[in-house]
Parts: C-alpha cells; structure tokens; sequence
C-alpha cells in the first residue's frame, strides 16, 4: 500500500509570476497587433491608424526585448531560452528534479513568445520603409531603394501578416487547450500576476521600483521610435 504522508496533495500558494509591466505590455500588444491586422483589411483613412499603432507597438517590442534581461524573473530570456535537448525532453513528456515548464513560460510557449518578438520586428522594420504605390509610404522609404521597399512591401503584405496571423491563431488554441484539456488557466495569471504553485518557486520581482524602471525604460523607446521617424524627414 501507498504511504498515505506520499498520497497527500502538496499545499499551493499564489507566486508572483508575471509582474505587472510584463502583463501590460502583452494586453498592449495584443490590442496593438489585432489593431494593426484589422486598419490594414479596411485600408482607406484606417492606414493613418494602422501607421500610429505600428510606432507603439515598434516601442513595445522594444521595451519588451531590453525588459527581457531585467524584467521579472520569469520574464527574463534566461528563464525560457531552452536548450533543444531540453524541448526534445519537453516533448516526451520527461520531467527532471528542478524543471519548473509549469511556472513561466514552458519549451513550446517559449518558442511562440520568440517567434512572436522575431516576425513583428520583422513587420516594423518592412513597414517603416514600405511603398503600397498607392497612398501610402513608411517614414523611412527614402532611405532604401526601390527594390528594398517592393521586397519590403511584398513580405509586410503578404508572407509577415500571414504568419502573423497563423501565430496568434496557434496562440490561441494553445491557450483553449490547456484551459479544456488540462484545466489550466493561462490567461488569469496574466490578468492577476499570481499562479497557484506548490514547493519553492522563485516569484518575479514586481516592486515600486521595477515599476518605475519599466515606465522609463517605455518612455525611452517612445523617444528612440521618434528619432527614427524623424530619420525620414
């Protein structure tokens, strides 16, 4: 027979897990990027709307990418960066003493988050010097050659926003799949900061002071993406 001390459940406590800059910038950014997606189907007069959302979501990238290495620990790269023998683990489903993929963001969670942070810099950068040939032109397309901004264009238009929108898709299914096969909520520690977690789980640091850093650190990259914009004349 089982020790009945083995079978107990172990008690759980609420852990800061996601401070509170780190919870801002992803609701920011998801309204940011489904704004942007949404301006650029109505085209027309929506486009001056799709360009200003397209500064602050450049900002936000920003921020989020210096926040990644003095953020909150578990929104720090170094807390889900994984090594490829660690995702293949992940993958079989094999857990080791000390793996903590239910905490912060786990192998397959870390890649999205990743992808995410590549392809949307990836849809500032063509953005800022693209060329619809119609009515609208990036603050930087004087900068390239023609060819840059139709190679620009093209990937902004078509191949970025498509991935772009089978990431968020796959985002959110993740999310529902969790939520109904495994019953875990993922949005609600992103809404509270707090994840019910058992043994001894480092929290993140969320603290007046990091706050403060944080809304420096974003008022900084709002002045870094107006001097770019201003590098267009």
């Amino acid at each position: 027979m089982s020790d009945p001390a083995e079978m107990q459940v172990q008690p759980t406590k609420p852990v800061r897990v996601w401070d509170l800059p780190t919870r801002l910038f992803h609701w920011a950014l998801a309204v940011g990027v489904l704004s942007q997606i949404v301006t650029a189907k109505i085209g027309g007069n929506a486009m001056d709307w799709h360009f200003r959302i397209g500064y602050v979501v450049f900002a936000l990238i920003g921020f989020r990418l210096i926040w990644g290495f003095i953020g909150g620990h578990w929104s720090r790269f170094s807390s889900f960066i994984y090594a490829p023998a660690t995702v293949l683990r992940y993958l079989r489903g094999e857990q080791r003493v000390g793996d903590l993929f239910h905490v912060g963001h786990n192998p397959l969670g870390s890649g999205s988050v990743l992808a995410m942070l590549a392809l949307l810099a990836a849809q500032i950068a063509t953005g800022l010097v693209a060329d619809d040939e119609i009515s609208n032109t990036g603050p930087l397309n004087r900068l390239v050659s023609s060819a840059v901004a139709t190679n620009a264009t093209a990937w902004h238009k078509g191949p970025g926003q498509a991935l772009l929108i089978t990431l968020i898709v796959l985002h959110v299914g993740a999310i529902v799949y969790y939520r109904v096969r495994k019953n875990q909520n993922l949005v609600r520690p992103m809404i509270t900061g707090d994840k019910d977690l058992s043994g001894d789980v480092p929290p993140s640091a969320d603290t007046r002071l990091t706050r403060v850093r944080a809304l420096a650190l974003i008022v900084v990259w709002a002045g870094i993406v107006a001097s770019v914009l201003k590098l267009g004349g």
